[in-house]
């Protein structure tokens, strides 16, 4: 027989045991349990079916250890049902009869955890899936590589990127082979070297690599070296392709450029207004009554001679101012529907006869079927002079001169393209063409208002005017203009 102390220490150890502990009756009515049990004081559960009280349930779990040892009288070992997803260890449930002398009199229910290997190699090559699956599907090409350049591992991103399939990269493709250049020993370099992020690691480093169709793709590369018990295993790198980014980059410097040529253009444009106005009245002046001293005098030959070189060049300053007002829109234009095919060649008309001509080939290819253009004549006419006239002093009057139109595809525009076989604009050039008084030719030759004044006209008529040019390439005007008048215009241009 034991103690009371004893018994009192029994007690005590079963209220310590930190699991489920308790007896069953053979009718599974709980005939006692420890104080851990659920953190329920044991008075609220005795006397009631272990079944309702732990599983909520009306009858016996079907993977009961009690059933096993009622129906053998031996304890029995039952593996736990439950949802959790850790695998390192195995719930169950263990019973074993109570006897007194030969029957038994109740059952103890207990439940643990047992580590299991298996459960635990389950878990990684779940964590191993799931890790892999991540890899596989971030939006950025990744591609692991071994020592001697094998792909080990190579997403759907990658794919995209380079064109080759998984099953071209894992099995045919080198690591060395998506580099141009044996660019791949530099990157190597760079991953051994800390001028990237530190040893081992290259942290947003700018590359080109090579598709399978050849294509230069520029790439934000972002690699570390693997290591399994301090050696070198394999190589890791995730690809961000930069190509939608420089575009979007590209485009945006373009409005940019869009913005301040329209804003320059509109400042100089006020600024002109101003200056023409206040040259206007003094020039008139000069001019008349320099004609009425050479009507009403008699003057030597010489003073002649002076006086009308004064006119001369008063007229000269006249017309400038002319190309001034009209360069600042000050005069108002009616637009009406026009034909350009005669616009073009009206302008043709007045100038192949002219010495500068005639050793330029002038070609035409003019669509007849086109709409008529809401616009004012006398502003095409001024256009059509200032890009043909500009095209055949480029070529300094040998060469060809092509024109052609066409309606755009999306049949609300109408193009016109007038190319030279010059010799082209220098890029350092190439950007302030359009900008007013700015001109490369010699003191005398020309007001550098021409192709201002040709943006202007274009801008005017709500259209865009495009250049393209190379030197030793010759020189191309696009010109886009509406069928439908609606003042936004701009240029655009290209090198």
């Amino acid at each position: 027989m034991r103690t009371v102390k004893e018994k009192e220490l029994l007690i005590k150890a079963v209220d310590s045991f930190i699991r489920k502990f308790i007896v069953v009756s053979p009718e599974f009515k709980i005939l006692a349990a420890s104080c851990q049990q659920n953190e329920i004081p044991p008075s609220e559960i005795v006397g009631k079916y272990c079944y309702e009280v732990l599983a909520n349930r009306s009858s016996p779990c079907e993977n009961c250890a009690v059933i096993e040892t009622l129906e053998n009288g031996k304890h029995s070992l039952k593996l736990k049902i439950v949802d959790d997803l850790d695998l390192n260890v195995m719930p169950c449930y263990y019973s074993y009869p109570i006897y007194s002398g030969k029957d038994v009199e109740a059952y103890v229910s207990m439940d643990f955890d047992i580590p299991t290997r298996g459960g635990l190699e389950q878990k990684l090559e779940r964590s191993k899936a799931f890790l892999h699956n991540l890899i596989l599907s971030t939006v950025d090409g990744v591609i692991a590589a071994d020592k001697s350049g094998k792909i080990l591992l190579y997403n759907a991103a990658a794919a995209d990127i380079f064109g080759y399939t998984r099953d071209e990269a894992l099995t045919r493709l080198n690591v060395r082979d998506i580099y141009p250049d044996n660019n791949a020993y530099e990157v190597m370099r760079m991953l051994r070297s800390e001028e990237h992020g530190g040893k081992e690691k290259l942290k947003s480093y700018q590359v080109d690599v090579i598709s399978k169709h050849g294509e230069i793709i520029p790439i934000n590369l972002n690699a570390t070296i693997i290591y399994e018990h301090e050696r070198e295993l394999a190589t890791i790198g995730f690809f961000h392709d930069l190509r939608e980014e420089l575009r979007i980059k590209e485009e945006l410097s373009k409005t940019q450029i869009q913005l301040l040529q329209a804003e320059k253009m509109s400042s100089l444009g006020k600024l002109a207004a101003g200056v023409a106005h206040q040259l206007n009245n003094p020039l008139g002046g000069i001019i008349l009554f320099t004609k009425l001293i050479l009507e009403e005098y008699d003057l030597p030959d010489g003073a002649r001679q002076d006086l009308n070189r004064v006119v001369k060049d008063a007229e000269r300053c006249r017309d400038t101012v002319k190309e001034l007002l009209e360069f600042t829109r000050q005069t108002r234009h009616l637009l009406q529907p026009h034909d350009i095919n005669q616009a073009i060649s009206r302008t043709l008309f007045l100038l192949k006869n002219q010495a500068l001509f005639q050793n330029i080939k002038i070609e035409n290819d003019l669509d007849a079927t086109l709409p008529l253009v809401p616009s004012d004549i006398q502003q095409l006419n001024h256009l059509f002079m200032n890009i043909i006239l500009n095209a055949a002093q480029a070529m300094e009057g040998h060469g060809k001169l092509t024109i052609k139109n066409y309606l755009l595809p999306e049949g609300n525009k109408i193009g016109i393209e007038i190319a030279d076989t010059g010799p082209g604009i220098p890029e350092d050039i190439l950007p302030h063409i359009f900008e007013p008084f700015y001109t490369t030719k010699n003191e005398g030759e020309g007001t550098g208002l021409g192709l201002s004044l040709v943006y202007s006209i274009v801008e005017n008529h709500g259209g865009h005017i495009k250049v393209t040019s190379k030197p030793g390439e010759g020189t191309t005007f696009i010109i886009e203009m509406p069928l439908e008048h609606k003042r936004n215009g701009g240029d655009n241009i290209e090198k």
